[in-house]
């Protein structure tokens, strides 16, 4: 794509809805295939034995690495790219652009964290699925660092492309006003993590890491944003271990 009418002509394909709807769907049926699964299997492994249950743990990874799986997979099919369709390719803008935001997030889900604690009580508010992983992996650094790359890195490329990418593309090919775009796709992203308690402060984080792509036009910054904001948490892993 060399300009806006032919970005509009190119992402305005319903592919982009394709994609998404791919991406969630390959999400939910890794958990349920997972799920049955570990469910079936968990008593051959030995919880005090990390050689076994790290791996069984990395799996449930999985389901969130493949929701950038049908954005990749329509834009390599049907788009140009994931640098033409997206800029994936991060500029210094990008970065600038991404790590304010990605502070912003930060300090934004720690204030309605507090509230949230107010709310319900600081074990239902403040509980975290990082926080279990951290208290599973004691005593193994090899996942804990594998987690905490996932969690920094593939994470935020994944949800990104899906949500910041895909969606938002294809919302606002169709004229959905900017501030309606960046509210949905922060509250899709707020639900799709499953955390009933925390669901207001991911709503906050996500509208805060959407205005990086809001801003930049580019999904990079958004992922720059993305993993800025979960930084802290992978590293506070490593204390917690």
């Amino acid at each position: 794509m060399t300009d806006d009418n032919g970005a509009r002509r190119v992402l305005g394909a319903h592919w982009c809805f394709v994609a998404f709807f791919a991406g969630i769907a390959g999400y939910y049926l890794a958990n349920l295939i997972i799920a049955a699964a570990v469910n079936r299997n968990v008593g051959e492994f030995d919880p005090l034995e990390l050689r076994d249950i790290g791996p069984l743990l990395i799996l449930a990874f999985v389901p969130n690495l493949l929701l950038g799986l049908g954005p990749a997979a329509a834009s390599w099919s049907w788009g140009e790219g994931l640098r033409a369709d997206f800029g994936l390719k991060p500029t210094w803008r990008d970065v600038r652009i991404g790590l304010a935001c990605g502070v912003l997030a930060l300090v934004v889900g720690y204030l309605l964290n507090l509230v949230l604690i107010a709310v319900y009580g600081a074990d239902d508010a403040s509980d975290s699925p990082l926080t279990d992983l951290a208290d599973t992996f004691d005593g193994d650094t090899v996942w804990l660092v594998l987690a905490a790359v996932i969690v920094i890195a593939g994470a935020p490329i994944t949800e990104e492309l899906l949500i910041r990418g895909t969606l938002w593309n294809a919302l606002s090919f169709h004229r959905i006003p900017p501030w309606v775009v960046l509210l949905l796709t922060s509250l899709v992203f707020a639900q799709l993590h499953g955390e009933p308690t925390r669901t207001i402060a991911l709503f906050g984080q996500g509208i805060a890491m959407g205005l990086a792509r809001h801003l930049s036009g580019r999904v990079s910054a958004g992922v720059i944003a993305h993993a800025a904001n979960n930084l802290p948490p992978a590293v506070l892993l490593f204390v917690a271990h």
